[in-house]
Order: structure tokens, then sequence, then C-alpha cells
């Protein structure tokens, strides 16, 4: 991310972040949908119940043909499959943050 010019943090997990004070500062978040503890798509709804809207980009290696439609559903920005190229990636943080 930091190669294409964005500010980037990572944290160890979901909860990590939520309990960070960056949760109110974040422009943008890439998940993966199979994180260990709290999942992408928990951390999605925890941050709705907070009211905390963050453009979300999920990624996953596990995903099948109902995961994209699924994830665009629920409010995700875009939902990549790895692996993916560089160029699929700028484009989602592009969309997340409203660039053109």
């Amino acid at each position: 991310m930091r190669e294409f010019g964005y500010a980037a943090l990572a944290f160890s997990s979901a909860e990590e972040f939520l309990a960070s004070e960056y949760v109110g500062q974040t422009g943008c978040l890439v998940l993966d949908i199979a994180m260990p503890g709290m999942t992408g798509p928990e951390l999605q709804r925890e941050l709705t119940r907070l009211n905390q809207r963050i453009p979300i980009v999920f990624i996953t290696a596990h995903g099948d043909n109902s995961t994209r439609p699924r994830m665009l559903e629920q409010g995700a920005v875009e939902c990549l499959s790895k692996p993916f190229s560089d160029e699929a990636l700028l484009k989602a943080l592009n969309a997340a943050f409203g660039a053109s």
C-alpha cells in the first residue's frame, strides 16, 4: 500500500485494531475474510454497530463464486481473491478513498 502512496498500519488482529486509537482516523481497511479471532466480516459488523463507516476491501484465499457478491452486498468496496494483481488492489484502494 505504501508503494501506491498510501500510509498504512498493520494490526495483528481485529481486536487490536478496535482497541487502538486509529479506529476514528482510518480511511480504509484491507481485511482478510478469515482472520484469527474476529473475522473480517465480524469486524465489519462491529464497526457498523459502533457507527464507524470505514470503507473495507476484503481479500480471501478461500472464496467461492458467492463470496465476492455477498461481501459487496454487505457493504464492502471490493473483495479480491488471492492472488490478486497490484492493479486490482490499487483500483480497490482508489475506490475506497473515492479517487477516480
